[in-house]
């Protein structure tokens, strides 16, 4: 997998598909596509987080529109919406042709970073 375009709100990223990544009938493994989505919906989410936050993914949903086939295949991410607390971002999955193999969407918790400092013990404990 490669980035190949990072712009505040928006990434996409692409995969060369090889042999190993079809499933038993010989089309693209779903798997893999959603693994295309999440990345490029959660790295363009990551490019609106302000300093000293990270996220975490709370829900994808992947609607399979396509059979995928061997070639580049491409997920376009983009934020729909950045709160402090909530995100909600999509990703539209397509083939070298430009078409639509899968429409997905991701929802986000923003997290405070916390610090790396040992929490402190109780009175009486040893660390």
């Amino acid at each position: 997998m490669r980035l190949e375009r990072v712009e505040p709100g928006r990434v996409d990223v692409a995969l060369e598909v090889l042999p190993e990544h079809l499933n038993l009938v010989g089309v693209l493994h779903g798997g893999v596509i959603a693994t295309l989505a999440d990345t490029a919906t959660g790295l363009a989410f990551r490019t609106s987080l302000r300093p000293g936050t990270s996220h975490l993914t709370n829900h994808l949903s992947v609607t399979f529109l396509a059979p995928g086939r061997e070639g580049t295949v491409r997920a376009r991410g983009r934020v729909v919406k950045a709160g402090s607390r909530f995100g909600y971002a999509e990703a539209d999955v397509v083939d070298d042709r430009d078409r639509l193999l899968a429409r997905a969407f991701a929802t986000f918790t923003v997290l405070e970073e916390r610090s790396n400092e040992a929490p402190p013990g109780r009175e009486g404990e040893t660390q």
